[in-house]
């Protein structure tokens, strides 16, 4: 059976980004990605999350198809909480080179346990 095509693009999904054109002030960009899911790597359950970005940017944005494609490709990985919240902060950061970011992972609640990570990086 061959990939839909959505699987297709998540698999070769790369963040983009394009040339900030308001660089004369400082400004906030901010997106909610509510559908978030990986897989705890020591269960093999599902795992879901809001994901939260904030950043101010410098010379550049992300890119939104990018972006949504990107947070799609974790659905089927084993990561921890920790480790993916930080590693879309790195990424982002990598980049877009912000001069602040913020990234929150809100995960729901499994075996009673609500996780929030926070990870933050500034210029």
């Amino acid at each position: 059976m061959s990939k839909l095509y959505g699987e297709t693009a998540i698999e070769n999904a790369e963040l983009e980004a394009f040339e900030n054109r308001t660089r004369e002030r400082k400004y906030t960009i901010e997106f909610t990605c509510p559908e978030f899911t990986c897989v705890c790597p020591r269960s093999g359950f599902p795992d879901f999350a809001s994901i939260y970005i904030r950043y101010v940017p410098d010379k550049f944005c992300v890119e939104l198809k990018s972006l949504k494609l990107y947070i799609n490709k974790f659905r089927n990985e084993k990561v921890f909480h920790e480790d993916v919240t930080n590693r879309i902060l790195d990424d982002l950061v990598k980049l877009l080179d912000p001069w602040e970011i913020e990234v929150v992972g809100d995960f729901n609640v499994r075996g009673n346990i609500k996780t929030v990570i926070t990870s933050k990086h500034a210029k």
